[in-house]
């Protein structure tokens, strides 16, 4: 029997957004906040937020641990309105104050072009890591719309001086 072979129409999405993200243990104490995390987020997605087209979970390792998450969004604006409510945004604060013993990273692809990315505490390099330049994620590349913004400047759409969802200030750790 040939292979069924399909593809997809995206015109119904011309400002499509796919974002992976990642959470991975760096210290025993990181399998209580990763696998705190998960039926958190199972939660969260259960409702389908506006905006939001499809989640799905999967595992980038065992060892170490190594727990992933795909999204697609049908804007940027969806994903980062999603971003400032609760419960996400209370996460992403407390997670930015004490990692819990995993690093976090995200990077978001536009179908416009573009792409950004940030990576927390990743003890091994992964994704765009990997190769490209580290800058770092602070000033004008410390939120999500800030870097969008900077590499995809002629698609990105939005309120340019939004502030973050968490601000830079709001950090009371050093160097953050």
């Amino acid at each position: 029997m040939a292979v069924q072979r399909v593809t997809v129409d995206l015109s119904r999405y011309p400002d499509l957004v796919m974002i992976l993200l990642g959470m991975r243990v760096n210290a025993l104490t990181g399998l209580r906040t990763l696998m705190g995390f998960g039926p958190r987020i199972a939660t969260a997605v259960k409702t389908m937020p506006d905006g939001l087209l499809s989640h799905e979970t999967f595992l980038w390792s065992l060892f170490p641990p190594h727990a992933g998450i795909r999204q697609y969004w049908r804007d940027f604006a969806s994903l980062e309105a999603w971003a400032r409510s609760t419960p996400h945004r209370e996460w992403w604060a407390r997670f930015l104050r004490d990692p819990g013993g995993t690093g976090f990273w995200h990077e978001t692809y536009f179908i416009q072009g573009g792409v950004e990315s940030v990576f927390d505490d990743v003890l091994q390099p992964i994704g765009l890591l990997r190769f490209a330049d580290r800058i770092p994620a602070r000033g004008a590349m410390f939120s999500a719309r800030q870097r969008a913004r900077a590499v995809n400047a002629e698609a990105f759409q939005g309120d340019p001086d939004l502030p973050p969802a968490v601000a830079e200030n709001e950090l009371d750790v050093p160097g953050a």
